[in-house]
């Protein structure tokens, strides 16, 4: 089976889009800049959103449906919002098409909209509105609400997950009665994605807070999780922000507080999105393909028989019923390719390149001696084991392939994260090395904007757990109290 996929090392990006057209994950639709997510791709999305939204749900959340249409009038009412979303907005005119007479469909000018309709880049306005009928009073509060759907944000440059004029996501929406109640929610569903990133993607991540040029349009504060990916440029995994009362006051969404008076409510939005996938790729995969931690995998384990006659694949089969029983009472995902259109050596290639954490070869000689073979993705090694205990040796091999992954991602991430103090340094890590970039900055949002125009690097976040220092801008020279990270970015 030939591959086809370019080197990381010598055209990262073209490695990507390979990989992810390759492994059957998506591909380039008609409709400029949005994709086809293929069904391999999509079960590795259905797995993200199954165990996020049990984790909504955990922490007390629902989900509900907002329009996908929203009035270009919300859009005006919260003027820094509007802003930060006007270049990628597309707008429904008219709603009727007609024929011409010649056989072209056409829009039918007479069928204009009253009012234009924005096609959601995002759902604060759409929802704030609606909010104003549901609270009356702070019995009415929290509401905890997120909703799974897509946006459309009309990018010119566009890659498969990482920028697509379309794409999905969920977006948590929250309404409380107090400052305390709202940050306490922003800060929770950080670390709702922080350990959904590192314990399920397998991805380290940097908790932190947005620089003000940074913050996500309308938002008083917005916290981050920033990942590394392995050509040594950073990706927003995801955000959580605090919206303050802006949205509350712009909607007019007040409530009668236990004292009996009128107050604007708090709020909060965060979201992940189908850039996860995008992550997971350029975090862990390789020349030979994807490699996915084992707890994303649609199929964790792939069993492929070796045989000449029927009665040898019959002896297979028969082993092959009892360890797929055992493996799915286990709540493993297993794969049977028993195709006999294939060679087991295509089968190999193909699993490898999609991923599958762990495959398992058994042929006549192997019943004979009461042995299979195993082959991790991870590591691309083999091992000859017993078949007494398979199962269980395959649950824990799982587990340590799991952990292997976030070992290596850790480990990369943390041989490219470089203090610097001075500007000179900076740029030559910046070239040479790559990664975060860790320096002191003097808070400013002109000194930010130069660096980043000089040098295409961005201040990625502040991190929470940064620790006070006296230092002086690498820029600048103007005094600084704490370090933030920078890094070209996705």
């Amino acid at each position: 089976m030939s591959k086809g996929i370019a080197s990381r090392s010598e055209d990262y990006s073209q490695w990507y889009n390979d990989l992810v057209i390759k492994a059957d994950l998506a591909e380039y639709s008609a409709v400029r800049g949005c994709m086809v997510i293929k069904p391999y791709g999509y079960g590795i999305w259905e797995r993200m959103q199954a165990i996020l939204d049990k984790r909504f749900k955990e922490t007390g959340h629902s989900n509900a449906y907002f329009p996908l249409f929203i009035p270009k009038s919300f859009f005006s009412k919260e003027a820094s919002h509007v802003e930060g979303f006007a270049t990628e907005c597309a707008v429904v005119t008219h709603y009727r098409l007609k024929n011409d007479g010649n056989g072209q469909i056409v829009v039918d000018e007479e069928a204009k909209l009253e009012e234009e309709l924005i096609v959601r880049p995002t759902s604060e306005t759409i929802i704030w509105n609606t909010y104003r009928g549901w609270i009356e009073s702070y019995r009415d509060l929290p509401i905890l609400v997120n909703q799974w759907a897509n946006v459309v944000r009309w990018e010119m440059r566009t890659r498969l997950f990482l920028r697509t004029a379309e794409f999905l996501w969920q977006e948590g929406h929250t309404a409380h009665a107090t400052k305390e109640e709202a940050i306490a929610e922003t800060e929770q569903m950080l670390d709702v994605y922080a350990d959904f990133a590192e314990n399920i993607l397998a991805l380290p991540v940097v908790r932190g807070r947005k620089t003000e040029n940074e913050r996500f349009a309308g938002a008083l504060e917005t916290y981050c999780i920033e990942a590394l990916m392995q050509d040594g440029k950073a990706l927003q995994a995801g955000t959580s922000h605090f919206l303050g009362q802006n949205f509350a006051k712009a909607f007019d969404v007040k409530f009668t507080s236990k004292e009996g008076k009128q107050e604007y409510v708090w709020a909060t939005s965060w979201g992940v999105s189908t850039r996860l996938m995008g992550a997971l790729i350029m975090a862990h995969s390789d020349d030979q393909g994807l490699v996915l931690p084992p707890k994303l995998a649609p199929i964790q384990v792939v069993i492929v028989p070796i045989y000449r006659t029927e009665e040898e694949k019959a002896q297979v089969d028969r082993f092959v019923d009892n360890l797929t029983a055992e493996l799915k009472a286990k709540n493993v995902s297993v794969k049977y390719d028993d195709r006999d259109t294939q060679r087991p050596g295509f089968k190999f290639a193909e699993w490898e390149l999609k991923g599958v954490p762990l495959r398992v070869a058994v042929g006549a000689r192997d019943m004979q001696n009461g042995t299979v073979e195993l082959a991790r993705r991870d590591t691309q090694t083999k091992e000859t084991v017993a078949q007494e205990g398979l199962a269980d040796r395959i649950e824990n091999l799982l587990e340590e392939i799991q952990q292997h992954i976030y070992q290596k991602a850790w480990s990369f991430r943390e041989e490219h994260t470089t203090e610097v103090n001075s500007y000179e340094e900076f740029k030559e890590v910046l070239e040479t090395k790559g990664g975060f970039i860790s320096c002191h900055w003097d808070g400013t949002v002109e000194t930010e904007k130069r660096v980043k125009d000089e040098t295409k690097a961005t201040i990625r976040c502040i991190p929470l757990d940064a620790k006070e220092e006296d230092g002086i801008c690498i820029f600048t020279g103007k005094p600084s109290t704490q370090r933030v990270l920078f890094a070209k970015a996705y």
